[in-house]
């Protein structure tokens, strides 16, 4: 089976999409599961993970209800608020959902990325680690070294690092965040997702050969077992499309990898990150 690990529906008349301005005349529209089938179909996607695309409860209960009646989606990473105290009443309520796997806790949108470390956020994402349950972390590079002192805080946490950490790839950063990176994957409980890089290098002027150095290091760190394709659809529409950014990952992927590490990248490894291994069945 294969997975797109990464990918976004939104109705923009629900108003919580503060990042989505006019400007983005790419993906200023809605977007939903019939506007995708056909890039799914032309490149023998099964299912896709969707994930949260504002920071709301409205949000996560949009893709319920679309996770409800559309065979495509294998699984929902929705948003909680782990700064109330009835963090756990929101995980539980959305928990009845079958298509409830995960949640995103959006360091890129904090003003100052410690926020990620007050206690009443380490002591959620404690208990989400005790119990095992998935965890999605969005930052950009710079804010790679407070996500290194919350793996340090909660060294047990099961989570999957956003678009490999958002690296400015159209400046051609590499340091510090490659040794920033193969310190995280030494934690054995975090993956990383090869997602949303077009958009992090020059919209207009990429080339695949920029990214191939990006996801050379992320398979080294992580490993064939630890990551997983997404598509960042439809975000990458800035850059790329669909069939491009498919495309640009499996030609960088390295001579040696078989079909063996391939079926993990595109499909096992978000299915078992994601606890959906029956839908392998």
């Amino acid at each position: 089976m294969r997975v797109d690990a990464h990918q976004h529906y939104w109705k923009l008349e629900r108003g919580d999409y503060g990042w989505i301005s006019p400007e983005m005349k790419a993906i200023y529209k809605d977007f939903g599961p019939a506007d995708l089938l056909r890039h799914l179909t032309d490149n023998g996607i099964d299912k896709t993970i969707v994930v949260q695309a504002a920071p709301t409860l409205r949000d996560t209960e949009f893709m319920l209800e679309l996770a409800a009646s559309n065979e495509s989606i294998a699984g929902i990473v929705g948003w909680l608020d782990l700064h109330s105290p009835n963090y756990l009443e929101q995980f539980q309520t959305f928990r009845k959902h079958p298509s409830f796997v995960g949640f995103r806790v959006m360091i890129q949108e904090m003003e100052n990325a410690d926020e990620v470390l007050e206690p009443e956020v380490i002591e959620a994402l404690r208990h989400f680690a005790g119990i095992g349950f998935p965890v999605d972390l969005l930052m950009h590079s710079s804010q790679l070294p407070s996500v290194l002192k919350l793996l340090k805080a909660v060294p047990g946490l099961h989570a999957v690092i956003d678009h490999i950490a958002k690296p400015d790839i159209a400046a051609g950063q590499w340091q510090p965040w490659a040794e920033q990176m193969e310190e995280i994957a030494s934690y054995p409980g975090i993956y990383c997702k090869l997602s949303g890089m077009v958009t992090e290098a020059d919209h207009r002027a990429w080339q695949p050969e920029q990214l191939t150095p990006y996801i050379r290091h992320t398979l080294d760190l992580f490993g064939p077992e630890r990551v997983m394709f997404g598509s960042d659809w439809p975000v990458c529409l800035l850059a790329a499309s669909y069939d491009q950014v498919v495309r640009t990952l499996d030609e960088a992927l390295p001579k040696t990898w078989g079909e063996r590490e391939k079926a993990a990248l595109f499909g096992g490894n978000a299915l078992r990150f994601y606890k959906l291994e029956h839908l392998q069945r």
